[in-house]
């Protein structure tokens, strides 16, 4: 079977296209009609419609930031990382330890990459 030969299977499959019965449409349209949601009775009195409360500036960065929940830990990280910052706790201070006399020019992030270098 040739190229041409394929084309030529589509084109004819694509000029013969079967349409569907009146019957199958008449069903289908049935089944529409009975899937399609139906109004609700309107209320004996309806009540009148508030205006929208205004937006203000920081209730737009509230949403920005997430509502309540993003602001509270912001907050927390925020108030997190100033309490390391500022009060150093001992087990952390223990972590790098500086001799007194030693001037820190530099600062080396990787102090033991000789480990994960392969022979």
């Amino acid at each position: 079977m040739r190229h041409d030969d394929l084309d030529d299977l589509f084109s004819a499959a694509r000029a013969c296209a079967p349409a569907p019965s009146a019957a199958l449409l008449a069903r289908v349209l049935a089944d529409a009609e009975a899937a399609r949601p139906r109004p609700a009775a309107a209320p004996l009195r309806a009540a009148p419609a508030r205006p929208a409360p205004r937006r203000g500036p920081w209730s737009a960065l509230a949403a920005a930031l997430g509502g309540g929940g993003g602001i509270a830990g912001l907050a927390t990280a925020a108030g997190a990382g100033l309490w390391l910052g500022l009060v150093q706790p001992v087990p952390l201070a223990g972590l790098t330890p500086v001799p007194a006399a030693v001037v820190l020019d530099t600062v080396e992030l990787i102090p033991s990459l000789d480990l994960l270098a392969a022979e």
